[in-house]
């Protein structure tokens, strides 16, 4: 696949991407929490979705050096009120792996495996009762 030329405003419709900040209280326990919603028209959620296709499908490895240097990931800025609608904060999309070298960045943590998430929910849920 050829690199991706951005130009900007490839999101069509509405799309709106925010961080919404939790808080409950259970037991005299805080427990706070981040979530990422994403929401959209029809029309937003389909080319936000072909965005995420492209940077999967785009092949790293034949990027000059120039366009994409070795070490570096594939990613697009979406900003508010370009991309996104202006109740948006800025985002941004792209490859966990690195080119040339495949490797993830150090901050990452791979989720559990199915069989150890359950243990720890049933772990969490027994604590709670």
């Amino acid at each position: 696949m050829a690199r991706i030329k951005w130009r900007g405003g490839e999101i069509k419709g509405h799309l709106d991407i925010f961080v919404s900040d939790n808080e409950d209280e259970d037991d005299g326990k805080i427990r706070k929490w981040q979530e990422v919603l994403i929401h959209g028209d029809p029309e937003g959620l389909r080319t936000f979705a072909k965005l995420l296709i492209k940077i999967a499908d785009l092949n790293q490895e034949q990027e000059t050096e120039t366009e994409l240097p070795v070490g570096a990931r594939e990613h697009y800025h979406l900003r508010p009120n370009w991309e996104l609608g202006k109740s948006s904060v800025e985002t941004i999309v792209g490859r966990l792996d690195a080119k040339g070298t495949g490797l993830f960045y150090d901050r990452y943590l791979a989720k559990d495996d199915k069989k150890d998430a359950i243990k720890a929910l049933q772990k969490y849920i027994d604590e709670q009762h």
